[in-house]
């Protein structure tokens, strides 16, 4: 009898996502275990959908905020303590917000990978399993739960289909002056992921409102110290980068931020027994705060159209330690997002938070914290060690992402009533 409960409130959302449930054992099945927590749970799945269509770091913020944003106004949606980011609650009474949680994701994710299905399929069974043996209320709750969150997923979706990322850009036109971007080694034609730069932003009031003054000039002092510092420390054979400079510079630029970052807030939640609610707005907010900081930079990487140091330096003989993103430098993706993920985090955990960073590019190898600041001078560190940023680059960024961070939290998920997460 509960095996036939449960494969009916998995046709609920299944007949309504359009995907045909195949439940069974096997990796799939199990990366939805491990955690009785399943905003935390879904979003490890989440990543795992990410690593395995080998998303672009720059595209994977929009995507994250795009499904930890249909989590959130799912959970919200039953238990409402907060302004919705674009679905107003309008839930069954008793629908369960655990199964919510985990429609809301699975059909995001499906929407977003449909080449996917099957291993989502088998992580949705295994999460409907364990609500209905107890975790997530009755059946009837549950299958309430999954419905709302997959009629929540689909409308995020649609919404954010519309944002101007997919648009064909206008035609590139290369200049050729001093400071301007040129291609670099390792690819060829325009500069890459040119519609972020015009992507609607989740929070933002435009992908300008955060712009920086730009570069400097470049007989500038600033300009000359920090040209001679990634010339010196960024090449392949630096001489006077040390092994530990080297690692980091690999630990960061080997793994996307959004792993990164998330994996981090994952942790840290758990460490303090966040519960559901409290759980689904910090990833909201965390990756909403990481996409907008990417839109952001995008659009001011547009603007500035920024050479890299392999080009700056013009010299044949001298290459960066690690392949050129391609793309215009200025200001530097990897630390506006980063800080713009630091400080959500900070937040809720405090600055001076303790916390370990792994990444999945040097396995085994971890960075350990105490305090949020220490890790993003860490991510600028690395961008110059790597050779393919300024040092005004990352620090205009890493200011970016904090007023990006800032905004986000002071309009989005704002408190309607009164009861505790």
């Amino acid at each position: 009898m509960k095996r036939r409960l449960v494969l009916s409130a998995l046709a609920v959302v299944v007949a309504a996502s359009g995907a045909l449930v195949a439940p069974g054992a096997g990796l799939a099945a199990a990366r939805a275990t491990g955690n009785t927590n399943v905003a935390i749970k879904w979003n490890a799945i989440m990543l795992g959908t990410f690593a395995t269509a080998a998303v672009p770091p720059p595209a994977a913020t929009r995507l994250g905020a795009i499904v930890q944003a249909a989590v959130f106004d799912a959970v919200n949606g039953i238990e409402t303590r907060y302004t919705p980011i674009h679905v107003a609650p309008a839930a069954l009474d008793g629908s369960s917000p655990q199964a919510a949680v985990v429609g809301a994701s699975y059909t995001a994710q499906v929407l977003l990978f449909p080449s996917q299905k099957a291993a989502l399929d088998a992580d949705l069974a295994a999460s409907v399993a364990a609500l209905s043996d107890g975790e997530g209320g009755s059946d009837a709750s549950v299958a309430n739960g999954l419905a709302w969150g997959n009629t929540v997923a689909k409308q995020i979706v649609a919404w954010r289909s519309t944002d101007g990322f997919n648009a064909t850009p206008p035609a590139y036109v290369f200049e050729y002056a001093p400071g301007d971007w040129q291609i670099t080694p390792g690819g060829s034609g325009p500069p890459k992921f040119r519609t972020l730069a015009t992507t609607t932003p989740f929070a933002l009031t435009s992908p300008s409102q955060f712009r920086p003054a730009g570069p400097p000039a470049l007989d500038s002092a600033q300009y000359a110290t920090d040209f001679n510092e990634v010339k010196a420390f960024g090449s392949a054979t630096s001489t006077v980068r040390t092994p530990f400079q080297t690692e980091t510079a690999k630990f960061w630029q080997l793994d996307t931020p959004i792993d990164i970052w998330d994996r981090v807030a994952d942790s840290l939640a758990q460490e303090n027994h966040f519960n559901l609610m409290r759980s689904a707005r910090l990833l909201a907010f965390l990756n909403i705060a990481e996409a907008d900081a990417a839109i952001a930079v995008w659009d001011a990487k547009n603007k500035y159209n920024f050479w890299r140091p392999v080009t700056a330096i013009g010299d044949p003989t001298w290459a960066p330690l690690m392949v050129t993103p391609y793309f215009q430098e200025y200001p530097s993706g990897h630390s506006g997002v980063s800080s713009a993920a630091a400080t959500v985090l900070a937040s809720f955990f405090g600055q001076g938070a303790q916390f370990t960073v792994t990444s999945n590019g040097l396995p085994g190898v971890d960075r350990s914290f105490t305090g949020f600041p220490d890790a993003i001078a860490q991510v600028a560190d690395a961008r110059v060690f790597a050779g393919f940023h300024f040092r005004f680059s990352c620090n205009d960024a890493t200011q970016m992402g904090v007023q990006v961070a800032n905004y986000a939290e002071s309009t989005l998920m704002q408190k309607v009533s009164d009861e505790s997460d």
